[in-house]
């Protein structure tokens, strides 16, 4: 069996696993993991609590933020995070992803220069199949792409060469995409014990998910200033956070009367719409958490996750013969590798838009009976 390098993660009697905090990390409320027989599981469960504490730290340390070395990778991309290249050209979705992966880089990498001898093909290598392995193949394959434009951002800080970047030699081929999906009556299932479990906000992220098609970062970015239309009408039009394309989120009768009822509980009248049983904003971890919650009671070793309602709906679509214009408006994407073509001459419209909500329900009922 291999090994692995997890921060705090320590082998017992060379069988058993344990995430070890220390003290300073006991006092903020972390405790002694026991992570089971060595191995990938108990790798997994060590990294996820060490991620735990990355965001804890992070989080905590927002006001006072770490001063790397000068010249480290640390340093560098603190640099670039104060240019217009990072804050106004990169899309919140795409900063997002940086700093996901730069959580990961950082305590291992953060405080060398790029051209430091521990980073080498070696450690890289080591680096990526310890993240496939303890979280996903990926997470490791986005890790990875994200170095990759990290060093060329310190290339043009002059901290390195561009073309001398290690982890060049690093396979790092993108894992397989997602095809999971999930069906009109198991979204009914989890919504109903969201809302019977309290997890009020989770239930609206469902059926809004389901409906919209939207990914869980734009339903983030709901707020109630945002409906427009009246009554059975009320619609969501967006700027997509990943792409900055426009997009129409169109919600059903059945959600729109579960949002009515929600907004009674938590009126949100300042702020995101979707919030967990504390009542705070659900970010980009509580939302993917809580939901987890709730699928393992309706669907016990269930992996799917929220983002794979958008698929589903477009399988719906697709079934029901839905133009790929009509799909492309509801999904806001493209059409063609023609972007700028189809911005131009199939802009996102809300008669597009319900056109294929009308697609997915007569798409709907042929799966259903194709499957009985």
């Amino acid at each position: 069996m291999g090994s692995v390098k997890i921060p705090y993660y320590i082998v017992v009697k060379g069988k058993y696993g344990y995430w070890a905090p220390s003290k300073q990390m006991k006092e903020a409320g972390f405790k002694l993991i026991r992570c089971g027989v060595d191995g990938p599981q108990a790798w997994k469960t060590a990294a996820e609590w060490n991620e735990r504490w990355q965001r804890h730290r992070v989080g905590r340390e927002q006001d006072a933020p770490l001063k790397w070395p000068k010249g480290s990778i640390g340093d560098g991309f603190e640099r670039y995070k104060k240019t217009s290249q990072w804050t106004e050209a990169k899309k919140p979705r795409t900063r997002e992803e940086w700093e996901r992966s730069w959580s990961r880089i950082s305590p291992i990498f953060g405080d060398l220069p790029p051209t430091s001898p521990e980073i080498n093909f070696e450690a890289l290598s080591q680096f990526r199949d310890t993240i496939k392995q303890t979280v996903s193949p990926r997470e490791a394959w986005r890790v990875i792409k994200t170095w990759r434009a990290l060093w060329n951002v310190c290339a043009a800080m002059q901290l390195c060469e561009g073309k001398q970047d290690p982890s060049l030699a690093v396979r790092n081929s993108a894992p397989m995409p997602r095809s999971s999906s999930w069906s009109e009556g198991e979204v009914v299932r989890l919504v109903k014990m969201a809302w019977r479990r309290k997890y009020y906000g989770l239930a609206i992220s469902i059926a809004f998910a389901w409906d919209t098609q939207l990914s869980p970062a734009d339903l983030r970015g709901l707020t109630v200033a945002g409906i427009k239309g009246e009554g059975k009408e009320r619609y969501f039009p967006i700027e997509r956070a990943k792409s900055g394309r426009a997009a129409i989120g169109t919600v059903g009768r059945r959600s729109l009367a579960l949002l009515d009822a929600y907004l009674k509980k938590e009126p949100c009248e300042v702020g995101a719409i979707l919030r967990n049983r504390s009542g705070a904003v659900y970010s980009r971890y509580t939302l993917p958490d809580d939901f987890g919650v709730v699928r393992e009671i309706c669907f016990p070793g269930d992996k799917r996750t929220l983002a794979d309602m958008r698929r589903s709906g477009a399988i719906e679509a697709n079934a029901g013969g839905a133009s790929p214009s009509n799909t492309a408006a509801k999904m806001a994407n493209s059409i063609s590798s023609a972007n700028a073509i189809h911005k131009t001459y199939q802009p996102v419209d809300l008669e597009s838009v319900r056109q294929a909500d009308e697609a997915r329900i007569i798409g709907r009922r042929r799966i259903r009976d194709r499957n009985k």
